[in-house]
């Protein structure tokens, strides 16, 4: 170590994790931002091999003997290290041959948050077209039949025998209620395609004070809704109507999760609104985005459906339609914004992005 320090002075100053693997690549020292990185201390990382952390740490092998053999001065890669049960981490790596004789390997990995966020948010978008594609699809094909059970069932109830026409009728009717339920599911499912995009200027805190309004109507008591608003936020064009919709969509939702904090009186909802700088959204480059947060105190969103919560018909409450969020995630892309959100016990928070003039 002695060596180490004289030689290369300052890497435990670095922001980027640094590793240090012997001839056998075995990590014969991590700096403070290695042992951050991988939520571990530098005496339990220098009992392994750096590839025995990885499920897919072999990959790296070919590349640490190309640096023990000194076949190149540095070589750069894009990976995601898969983790036991943890999750994957998405990191730039550059590995470098040095001239210490018992260190002989020298790596630094960077997070590479940015092409995380991208890769999701192109996944999240393929999924919602294909989700869009698929609705609007299988919704005709319901429709169409529907309508025809539906008229059977009421022309088989006008030739029901006057003697059995009470027994009988509560089957007709049976039919004829649930089939109207399902045309109203439907009717639901095609709304956003249906719908006339009406375009005119929108002040997001309107329609954040329009919703708060309706929120306390529901709710009004136990419940507080705390408004930390960017007055300089400007007007942008879009739907107002659809994007009141959107964000009542998630803030009913939450008001629903917080029914026991509702009781014991301390739940909160934060309507929050900031400027976003140079933001990408579905590759496109923006100078300005609306950032808009909507945050509650609930449970959170049970971890199972986090990953599905906005596809249709995937809803984490007994009785939900599973649409709300499907619904919303549609009227924002057609503002061509992004929602996201991170949710853990005690916080969720729902992030949505919408590029401004």
């Amino acid at each position: 170590m002695e060596t180490l320090l004289t030689s290369l002075p300052g890497l435990d100053l670095l922001a980027s994790a640094v590793i240090l693997l012997d001839g056998e690549d075995r990590i014969a020292y991590v700096n403070p931002a290695a042992e951050h990185l991988f939520e571990s201390s530098a005496k339990a990382l220098t009992q392994h091999k750096f590839d025995e952390l990885f499920l897919n740490g072999s990959e790296l092998e070919c590349v640490f003997r190309q640096a023990a053999a000194h076949q190149f001065a540095d070589k750069r890669l894009d990976l995601t290290l898969e983790r036991s049960g943890r999750e994957a981490l998405h990191v730039h790596v550059i590995v470098t041959p040095i001239d210490l004789p018992d260190m002989p390997i020298l790596i630094e990995l960077r997070e590479n948050v940015q092409q995380l966020k991208q890769d999701r948010e192109e996944r999240l978008l393929d999924q919602s077209q294909a989700n869009k594609e698929l609705i609007r699809n299988l919704a005709h094909e319901i429709k169409n039949p529907l309508g025809g059970i539906r008229g059977a069932a009421q022309l088989l109830e006008l030739e029901l025998p006057e003697r059995h026409v009470k027994e009988l009728r509560e089957y007709t009717q049976v039919i004829i209620k649930e089939a109207g339920r399902l045309q109203t599911l439907v009717d639901r499912l095609l709304e956003p395609h249906r719908s006339p995009h009406i375009v005119g200027d929108v002040n997001i805190h309107e329609v954040l004070e329009r919703v708060r309004s309706l929120i306390v109507a529901e709710f009004p008591s136990g419940l507080r809704i705390k408004r930390d608003y960017d007055l300089s936020v400007p007007d942008f064009r879009g739907d107002k109507e659809q994007l009141i919709q959107a964000v009542l969509n998630i803030a009913h939702n939450a008001a629903l999760a917080l029914s026991e904090r509702i009781l014991a009186g301390d739940a909160q909802l934060i309507f929050q609104t900031r400027i976003a700088r140079q933001v990408t959204l579905a590759k496109v480059r923006y100078r300005l985005a609306l950032d808009l947060h909507i945050i509650d105190n609930g449970p959170g969103i049970p971890p199972e459906i986090q990953e599905r919560i906005f596809y249709p018909l995937v809803s984490g409450r007994e009785g939900g339609s599973g649409l709300g969020l499907t619904l919303t995630q549609t009227f924002v892309q057609q503002h061509l914004g992004v929602i996201e959100c991170e949710s853990r016990p005690g916080q969720t928070d729902f992030r949505i992005l919408i590029p401004l003039p």
